[in-house]
């Protein structure tokens, strides 16, 4: 006799990328609200941009986070998580430029990596969500 095999090369890909998702979002979330909880005067010894773009990008993050698990959690507009996750990529790639302009390679290359994983959450999301009305002709 044959085993049956239920688990679908689609599946493992989607459990991939929900474990992916969470600890994304558990990463900006935690970065975000370390913009708010850290002292303004801290934050710009290590990073000479203004106090409030600092916070600015931390409500990024914080809404980004969010916007990577929410949708496909509630089942509601989860044509919203590739856009998420395509608004992290692009602060991913500003910390990039901040970290190479400071000489932090390590640092770089963490973002890189992130982003990377960010693009790979977007691009694999859209393919599998569903059309969208302003996707139809």
């Amino acid at each position: 006799m044959k085993p049956e095999t239920t688990d679908r090369p689609g599946r493992r890909l989607n459990v991939l990328l929900w474990v992916l998702q969470v600890l994304l979002a558990m990463l900006f979330l935690f970065a975000g609200v370390m913009k708010f909880v850290m002292p303004v005067e801290q934050m710009t010894k290590q990073i000479a941009l203004p106090g409030w773009f600092l916070h600015s990008i931390g409500c990024a993050e914080i809404l980004g986070a969010i916007g990577l698990v929410l949708p496909g959690i509630l089942k509601i507009r989860i044509g919203l998580t590739p856009l998420a996750a395509e608004a992290l990529v692009i602060i991913m790639i500003g910390a990039t430029a901040v970290n190479v302009k400071m000489g932090q390679r390590g640092a770089a290359l963490t973002t890189v990596v992130i982003g990377l994983l960010l693009v790979f959450v977007s691009y694999t999301r859209r393919r599998s969500a569903p059309p969208t009305q302003l996707s139809q002709p």
